[in-house]
């Protein structure tokens, strides 16, 4: 039997071993922004709460407008229907 290492799933070419550590250093890299930036997003909900904003209401308002508007219209139009079908809230 050949001793050809690319047989074996279980090894990793110096090639792809470069890869592979590349990839996760850009991971980590990465995740620290993503720490950094949610930890500015809970600052500006705790500064927006200080000055009396509800920001239950600010995080729906955010999660709104990130919506496509023909399918926000399409949910909109649906809660009615089924708000009206059961008599209301």
């Amino acid at each position: 039997m050949a001793d050809d290492q690319s047989a074996h799933p279980d090894v990793i070419t110096a090639a792809a071993q470069g890869r592979l550590k590349s990839f996760i250093e850009r991971i980590e890299r990465l995740e620290e922004d993503k720490a950094a930036i949610a930890g500015d997003l809970k600052d500006v909900y705790a500064e927006a709460k200080g000055e009396g904003f509800d920001t239950k209401v600010m995080r729906k308002v955010v999660s709104l407008r990130k919506k496509d508007k023909v399918k926000l219209q399409e949910e909109e139009t649906l809660l009615d229907l089924y708000l009206s079908a059961i008599g209301g809230l």
